[in-house]
Order: structure tokens, then sequence, then C-alpha cells
């Protein structure tokens, strides 16, 4: 069963993951496909019109109120490519962190991730702050490691709130198991705080935890 990351469980291989960290380098994140038995959608003209349409988590309404308006906001964030709305997102410095190559200078996944449509599951800064310093002191520098990771929480296609329970490969190529339905949705044991978040050429769900791939 995959499950969060804990401080301990973060000690994991990443050898064999090397060549697959500078594919993403080069772009090569969409070659994954998705097990899921629902097709993957694409951004419906109602939901462009309406970015908010869709939205589904315990955590919307709050967020709307944080972030009223602005590139920051749920219409802000629709108009930019994935990884820069959610450099504009205040609850994601972390990850924006992890895939610009602030946190490791060898990992920046932006160019890749503004390139294709992707379903991205985005933990929150506090998700983050739930890992212990030793393991992101190691992720600084362990390349391999870190990519896999944050590859692990994206799935090719855009995947609504309506279709996306069940089995996502992932471009890792591992599976995140979505499950529940409306605001009581969760990937593998993380939450979703707010999901169903479009951007340009991305759906993305703020969950409460960061995934841990096996």
């Amino acid at each position: 069963m995959n499950k969060t990351v804990r401080s301990t469980a973060l000690a994991i291989g990443a050898v064999s993951f090397t060549l697959f960290a500078g594919a993403c380098g080069s772009g090569d994140m969409a070659s994954s496909g998705n097990t899921s038995s629902t097709p993957t959608s694409t951004t419906s003209s109602a939901a462009m019109a309406d970015p908010a349409r869709d939205l589904v988590g315990p955590g919307c309404a709050d967020y709307a109120k944080q972030v009223p308006s602005g590139a920051g906001s749920v219409t802000g964030m629709a108009a930019d490519p994935v990884a820069v709305a959610a450099s504009n997102n205040p609850l994601l410095t972390t990850l924006v962190s992890a895939v610009s190559g602030k946190l490791n200078p060898k990992v920046n996944l932006v160019s890749t991730l503004n390139s294709a449509e992707f379903t991205v599951f985005a933990p929150v800064d506090s998700a983050f702050a739930k890992i212990d310093a030793a393991t992101i002191e190691r992720l600084k520098t362990d390349d391999a490691l870190l990519t896999k990771i944050l590859t692990y929480h994206v799935v090719p296609g855009q995947i609504a709130p309506d279709e996306i329970a069940g089995d996502q490969k992932t471009v890792q190529a591992g599976v995140v198991k979505v499950s529940g339905s409306g605001d009581a949705l969760k990937v593998n044991d993380a939450n979703v705080i707010c999901g169903g978040v479009r951007t340009a050429n991305a759906t993305v769900y703020l969950i409460d935890s960061v995934l841990l791939p096996q």
C-alpha cells in the first residue's frame, strides 16, 4: 500500500531512477498513461467560463476568502500554466521551490509541467512541514529521489473531480489510489483540501500530505 511520507520511509533506493530523472528534465513526463477505467477529461467550455465550477473539498471556501482575487485566486490560476499558477498560490511555496530548482538545483520541472496537460496532486506547505529536517536536507542533494517523489504527484491528462476516483498511473509510473467523492476525496492517505482547481494546462488537487511512491 502507498503511504504518505514519513521521516523513515524516504530512505528508499533511487539509483534505478537516475535515467528517468534525466528524462523528466528533458520534458518526457507526458509519456505515461493512467490506469483508471474512466476517461481522461479535457477542460470544458463551462469550466473555462467559470473556473470555480468543479471545485470540491472542505478548504475551497476558505481559500477563496484568503485569495479572493489576483493571480493566485481560483480565477487567476486558470489563466496561467500550472507551474506559474502554483507560484502565485500562497499555500504552495514549498512545492514550487521543489519543482523549480530552488530546493535542489538539479531538479527543475517547470518547463515540463507547463508543456502538456496534467492532473497534479499538490501538497500544501503544511504537508511538507510534516517531513523532518534531515529528510529535507537529503532531498537537496538526492535529485533522483526528489524527482521520483515529485513525479509521483503528477498524472498525464486533466481529470475532473467526478472522474478522478480509482487507480491513477502517475508520470513516475507508480499508481495513486483516489477514493471517496465530492468534498471527501482522498489520494492514498492524503486528504484533498480543494480539488478541481483549473490552470491553463492542468487540473490541481491541493492535498494535506506528501505522497510516497513504493
